[in-house]
């Protein structure tokens, strides 16, 4: 009997812990959504969303609050090729690549180094140079261009699509983001 109870007190207890949890996410993207934030406030966010400390993840959930559902997200996966993702596919790919054992030890950022923006009326777009790096790892950071297109609906600023391009020595960092 007292075996039975301990069980189910846990059972409790987790679910109450799995709900609070879930309010927290959910308050966290509303709260966001109602300050309005402009188009460069909502990309330099994802950039901080998609970093995490050693042991942590994401909460994919407020990354996905701030795409449309049918966003595109094309990245550069090899020095020849792309890869084209829907939201989820995108967020599924961070997702592989946070199972990494050294991603997991080290953790993993990504910031804004510097941003174009243009905005007009209900439009906009954002040439992002950005640094991407695994903490505690000996290669530098990465660098990265990430065009984004963004669209204003019912008040809030929303992530279209988004296309990554890697700079080497043979495709420099174009002189309006460096």
């Amino acid at each position: 009997m007292c075996t039975s109870f301990l069980r189910h007190a846990a059972a409790v207890v987790l679910m109450v812990i799995l709900i609070v949890s879930a309010a927290s996410s959910r308050q966290i993207a509303a709260s966001s959504a109602s300050e309005n934030p402009s188009p460069e406030e909502v990309v330099a966010s994802i950039y901080t969303l998609v970093s995490s400390e050693a042991g942590k993840t994401p909460d994919w959930n407020i990354v996905r609050s701030l795409f449309l559902d049918n966003a595109v997200v094309v990245l550069r996966v090899t020095r020849d090729s792309t890869a084209v993702f829907s939201l989820q596919g995108f967020i599924d790919d961070f997702v592989r690549f946070y199972g990494n054992p050294t991603v997991q030890k080290n953790g993993f950022t990504e910031k804004v180094v510097r941003m174009k923006p243009m905005v007009f009326g209900n439009i906009a777009h954002i040439l992002v140079l950005y640094e991407a790096h695994i903490p505690g790892v000996p290669r530098p950071p990465q660098k990265g261009v990430d065009s984004w297109e963004l669209v204003r609906q019912r008040g809030k600023w929303y992530v279209v699509s988004v296309t990554n391009e890697i700079p080497t020595k043979d495709r420099p960092l174009p002189a309006e983001i460096q």
